[in-house]
Parts: C-alpha cells; structure tokens; sequence
C-alpha cells in the first residue's frame, strides 16, 4: 500500500539538499541505501531526526569505500569514487580528515560493458578523477556554477563556488579546461539558477555546445 519505485538510493554527499528526500521515503518499503562512513556519521549517528530512518524495515544500510565495485542488481553494478567536496554547514566539529565527504557513483551496465559517471558535486579535478572518467562512456559533472564568483556577480548571495563545494565550469581550472579533450559523452548538471549556461541564447551556453558539452535538462533518460 506504501511501496515506491525505489528499490536502491546512492548518497553522492551529505548535504541537506541531497539528502532530505530520505524523510519522504520512511514509510515506503525497504530501501537499500548506501554512503560512506564519513556521509553516515553527519547524517544518521550525528542527528537525532536521520537516526530515526536507520532501522531495516527503513532502511538497510551499506557503507561504501573508495573505488569498490558494488552489485544492486537488475544488471548494474556501481563503483563509488571519493572526489573532493566541503564540509557540510550543519557540521560543527568536523573531522580533518574529508575522505568521503563527497562521492562519483560509475553506474556500470557489465552485460553491455558500458557505464555513465554521476558527479553532483566535485571541488577539485585532479588526474586521478581524470583518468577514472576517461573510462566511462558518458560523464555527468557538477555544472554548478559558471564562475567562482557567479553568486555576487549576480546579487545572489556572497560565497564562491569553491566554497560551496563546487569547481566553476570556466576558467583555466573549470571543468571546460580540464575535461573537455575527453572523447566520451559529456552532459553538465546540478546547474544553479544564476547558472549562465540555462539560457539556451547565452554566449556561455554556445560556448560549452562548441566544446562538445550537452546540458542537462528535466525529463531526460539514458540507457548505459
């Protein structure tokens, strides 16, 4: 009577934003769900409305480590790769170490050999997250925010990108710079709404078309 589609959720960070959702899912039938421990101690140990949720005829939870292939069935398996991210706001004594405070997810498809890279959120790309995505088949990045300092620019708050957990798609570090040369299928996402790039008449839209990018839209799908 209070089943959903859902059989499996995938935390990509502990934001509020990424992670409210599970609140809606509590009455529903089990759900599969899988973070790291570093996502599980600011979600659920730390927070007495999250650790409500952590119960099996909730949720099942299953921690994930860097670059472990994981099976959720149907076919598809899923590799976590920790990538740079901030700590959360709500987070008051956090640890030094960030390891798993944010998450690509490879979702991998081992009948077809093919797998598409799920990225919400990425501060930094270095060449280990480089070399991970040139071997997928589609790459979906953390299209945020075009510049650093979009947020002022447009009268829309004061913190950068970068402080907000987020590389800008421009510039000699943006994402367009270091990841555009990769001949695999590339779609921007996550776009905030001072985000340039949604104006479909923009010059920084045509910009990233020219570099080989598609920009996300609602109703999309993909078969990997």
């Amino acid at each position: 009577m209070r089943g959903s589609a859902i059989d499996a959720v995938l935390l990509s960070d502990a934001e509020l934003d990424h992670i409210t959702g599970l609140l809606s899912l509590r009455e529903a039938q089990p759900v599969r769900l899988y973070c790291t421990s570093r996502v599980f101690d600011w979600v659920f140990a730390s927070n007495p409305i999250f650790s409500a949720l952590n119960q099996p005829e909730r949720f099942r939870v299953t921690m994930v480590e860097n670059r472990k292939v994981e099976t959720i069935g149907c076919g598809l398996g899923f590799e976590a790769i920790f990538v740079g991210g901030k700590i959360p706001t709500y987070v008051k004594t956090p640890a030094a170490n960030r390891d798993g405070a944010a998450v690509a997810y490879k979702v991998i498809d081992s009948r077809a050999d093919s797998s598409i890279l799920y990225v919400p959120a990425i501060k930094e790309i270095d060449e280990r997250f480089i070399a991970a995505a040139a071997q997928c088949d589609c790459l979906m990045l953390d299209g945020s925010f075009w510049s650093e300092n979009e947020m002022a620019f447009r009268g829309a708050g004061t913190r950068t990108a970068s402080t907000m957990g987020h590389i800008p798609i421009s510039g000699p570090a943006g994402s367009l710079a270091r990841l555009s040369h990769l001949p695999i299928r590339k779609i921007y996402t996550h776009m905030n709404n001072t985000n340039p790039i949604l104006d479909e008449a923009s010059a920084e839209r045509r910009e990233v078309e020219k570099a080989g990018w598609e920009v996300a839209e609602d109703g999309m799908d993909f078969t990997v």
